[in-house]
């Protein structure tokens, strides 16, 4: 199969949908929104399974999206597809100065300080200033950590994280014994958030790590559906310890 031309063709077919259909033809930036969210979460989706026919097939609506955008850019003469890949080359290329020109860098963390400090050069008034504000909130907390570690607001070491996580605990606990609603929600996310930090500093992804354990719980809890089903039994007339003890079959299963 021949692909060279493959952007080309995508774009001759967005301009004809732009032109021909009647639900294209309608679409704003401001309706395609939602949908480009949900098409990001189905890409994210198909990374955490690993599925790679999935992954191809999600990048493929993305970039449908990215057309898409960029043929509503250019009718309103502001910007076209063509300005797209350039600004984005134009930026890779001045944001890594440790391949395109002089400078020396002896890790990755270097090269995240660079880009840090390049950003606020083209005018960022902060550094969290790139944090998008309609993140889910853990995966917010783990970039506002991630990009304030790179200009040295880091703890010293893990022990310090965990003693902050065990702090954070025991004030969601007095804050709990205080039957305050509004406090004890101040304490709950200061007990994510420290979680979170913890999380960074063991090398893993909390997104990803609370994702998993929503897929193990969804299957161990359809396990027991099922298995109460072969029993000819509904769940609202068991009791919690027979559900319990589906669940822990459930586990064996696993």
């Amino acid at each position: 199969m021949q692909y060279a031309k493959s952007i080309d063709r995508l774009r001759k077919i967005m301009d004809e949908l732009r032109e021909q259909c009647p639900w294209d033809k309608k679409q704003t930036i401001l309706t395609l929104r939602q949908q480009t969210i949900e098409e990001t979460y189905e890409l994210a989706d198909a990374i955490a399974d690993q599925d790679w026919d999935g992954i191809k097939e999600e990048l493929g609506d993305l970039l449908l999206h990215i057309v898409f955008y960029s043929k509503l850019g250019a009718e309103k003469e502001l910007f076209t597809f063509d300005d797209v890949i350039e600004g984005v080359c134009n930026k890779l290329v001045s944001r890594h100065p440790h391949i395109y020109s002089s400078v020396k860098v002896k890790d990755e963390e270097e090269v995240k300080q660079n880009w840090e400090q390049i950003k606020l050069k083209e005018g960022k008034k902060s550094i969290l200033g790139g944090v998008p504000q309609s993140l889910p909130a853990i995966v917010k907390a783990l970039r506002l950590q991630d990009k304030t570690k790179k200009v040295g607001f880091e703890w010293d070491d893990i022990e310090q994280v965990k003693e902050k996580v065990e702090e954070e605990l025991n004030e969601l606990y007095e804050a709990v014994d205080s039957n305050d609603p509004s406090k004890i929600e101040d304490e709950f996310g200061d007990v994510l958030f420290a979680l979170v930090n913890y999380a960074r500093y063991v090398k893993i992804d909390p997104e990803l790590a609370l994702e998993r354990t929503n897929k193990k719980f969804i299957s161990r809890f359809q396990h027991i559906e099922k298995m109460a089903a072969e029993q000819n039994k509904a769940l609202l007339d068991m009791t919690l310890e027979e559900m319990d003890a589906l669940w822990n079959k459930a586990k064996e299963l696993e």
